[in-house]
């Protein structure tokens, strides 16, 4: 049994060396030739896999980026809310509403009468925290419009002159239904 099929079909006479020869460089041509498939297999696997890597690691570092953008704007969310907490304006017994406009809607906060009549003079700001408006002064709405312009929902301008100085109209009652 030590003998090859070739050497016994040698032997028989049913093949000749001619063509076992060429069945020997057929079958060294096709072993060489699946070697050279796996050789091309694994560097095209190689090459998936660094590609992958390199779109694994794209990700990753978006999603820091992003972790951090998050992160940031609690951190500045948190900030405002300890300031408004801090610094809001305590509305006095008598609470009248104050209507103001956001976003093309009328909104409304009650406030007492020194309240509303700073807000009007520009010294206080009505401040939004969640769903809730709050009252702060001017320089902590200034600190408030630094870390975010949204927050500050309604600032009026501060006139240098008291703007019941120059009012000729100062003398007579507003009715309470046109008060803003």
């Amino acid at each position: 049994m030590g003998n090859s099929l070739q050497d016994q079909l040698l032997k028989v006479g049913i093949a000749d060396n001619a063509q076992v020869k060429k069945a020997k460089s057929e079958k060294r041509k096709q072993t060489k030739q699946k070697h050279k498939n796996k050789l091309l297999s694994v560097d095209q696997s190689k090459v998936l896999a660094q590609k992958a890597a390199a779109e694994k690691k794209d990700r990753d570092r978006q999603l820091n980026h992003q972790k951090t953008v998050d992160a940031g704007q609690k951190a500045i969310a948190a900030q405002i809310r300890q300031l408004i907490d801090a610094n809001r304006m305590l509305t006095g017994e008598e609470e009248i509403p104050y209507h103001f406009v956001e976003n093309n809607k009328v909104k409304k906060i009650y406030v007492s009468e020194a309240i509303r009549d700073q807000i009007i003079r520009g010294k206080s700001v009505i401040v939004k925290t969640g769903d809730q408006y709050e009252v702060v002064s001017s320089e902590i709405a200034e600190k408030i419009f630094i870390r975010d312009e949204k927050a500050v929902v309604l600032q009026n301008q501060a006139s240098e002159k008291d703007c019941n100085d120059h009012d000729p109209y100062a003398e007579y009652q507003v009715p309470d239904d046109l008060i803003w």
